[in-house]
């Protein structure tokens, strides 16, 4: 689902030379998807590898490549194009233009707009792609970090094979997270030092090897919650129930199934967190000992007769604990309820015992991409009107972010 988060925004695109070239394709689609309008700036050596027609059919501008390009009026494409860009994207960027950023070289058009860009309006975001060999290198690791200090934003690399056989470090990111990447370089950085525990989707209480109770719950909102705080700038910890969801980018993730796993998980992480937003829909009782082999009817027509025990209270325990009554530890709660949103929101609020409890209806929210929610706090009921769970969660955050620090979000 695009979220249309570039609207508006234009992006030099710049192609150096590498296999990973062949990414930059799509790239552009995903930029465009996303609302952006996309410049293509190529160097002579990612000529060889995609060329000027398809990546000018792609993005439907004219691809640059050289300094004495005479189209724009003044002359000055390295000015021009640096002018009109929110943001610079080189994508794949090699060990070698990562060595003329470095050195502060501009011998050809690409290096000679990153240095002309304006430092303090526009971002230069560089997505490196190399050998696995080039990449640990400690030239290349000093000249990233060079890069970095002058102030350009480094992504990070994936890990797989590469295009010469080998496997490792450096591969160009995928697409799609590059683009979430830029997205998320332009939300404001609300939640920057804080270390945000977020627990999603539902768990799954064992009867027997086969069969279970579970929930409704797809996990999506936790995991847009999960996206919004890495964007806002926080280290972002996913607990999370059994899902097919992808993990976002950036955010590190924890797998559980049953509550007793998910209350193991969240104990382990709750010292290292600062804030816990917990959405899970956690199964509320669970058979009290789960069948070693299928149960399996036999004619007779009798039901087995199961018995259930309480599971733990995941929220309230962490609530009640010393570092969240000393206020080192803020606590968000989710109710997904079927009726009386607002008083059951409230009840479980003061239940729990925290701050701030979330609230939705959950039949009309499960698996959906969109949603609406209440926040229920000590001074009432705020609504957030129906729109999509990303845009949500990035609402939810800035909630968060001034009831954490109501100067800084002033």
């Amino acid at each position: 689902m695009n979220t249309f988060d570039l609207q508006g925004k234009h992006i030099v695109l710049g192609l150096t030379g590498g296999v990973a070239c062949y990414k930059a394709a799509q790239l552009c689609r995903d930029l465009q998807r996303e609302g952006a309008t996309v410049q293509v700036v190529m160097t002579e050596a990612a000529t060889h590898f995609i060329t000027e027609v398809t990546m000018q059919a792609l993005s439907g501008r004219p691809v640059f490549t050289s300094q004495w390009d005479a189209r724009p009026d003044n002359n000055m494409a390295h000015i021009h194009l640096s002018r009109e860009a929110d943001a610079v994207l080189i994508a794949p960027c090699s060990a070698d233009f990562i060595a003329k950023l470095a050195q502060g070289r501009a011998d050809e058009l690409l290096s000679l707009l990153c240095l002309a860009r304006p430092l303090e309006s526009t971002p230069l975001l560089l997505s490196p792609a190399m050998n696995r060999e080039m990449w640990s290198h400690p030239a290349t690791q000093r000249n990233l970090d060079q890069v970095a200090a002058d102030g350009a934003v480094v992504l990070g690399v994936g890990t797989g094979d590469q295009a010469c056989g080998e496997t490792g470090d450096g591969r160009m990111l995928e697409p799609a997270d590059i683009v979430t990447e830029l997205i998320a370089h332009f939300q404001p950085k609300r939640l920057t030092g804080r270390k945000v525990l977020v627990t999603a989707g539902p768990t799954f209480e064992a009867i027997d090897p086969v069969r279970g109770i579970t929930n409704h719950s797809s996990g999506k909102m936790g995991f847009a919650i999960a996206r919004a705080a890495q964007e806002a700038g926080a280290e972002v910890l996913l607990i999370a129930g059994p899902v097919q969801l992808p993990t976002p980018h950036g955010v590190q993730r924890v797998d559980v199934v049953s509550a007793q796993d998910m209350m193991a998980a969240t104990q382990q992480a709750l010292p290292w967190a600062t804030v816990l937003i917990a959405t899970a829909a956690v199964a509320d009782w669970r058979p009290a000992s789960a069948s070693q082999q299928k149960i399996k009817k036999d004619g007779s027509g009798e039901v087995p007769d199961l018995h259930f025990v309480e599971n733990p209270d995941i929220l309230k325990s962490a609530a009640q604990s010393a570092r969240a009554q000393a206020g080192e530890l803020y606590c968000v709660g989710f109710a997904a309820e079927s009726q009386d949103l607002v008083a059951n929101a409230q009840h479980k609020r003061a239940r729990k015992g925290v701050p701030l409890l979330v609230g939705n209806i959950g039949p009309t929210a499960f698996g959906r991409d969109d949603n609406q929610l209440i926040l229920v706090d000590a001074q009432g009921v705020t609504e957030l009107p129906r729109a999509s769970k990303l845009l949500l969660a990035r609402q939810l955050v800035a909630e968060l972010a001034r009831r954490l620090d109501p100067l800084k979000a002033a």
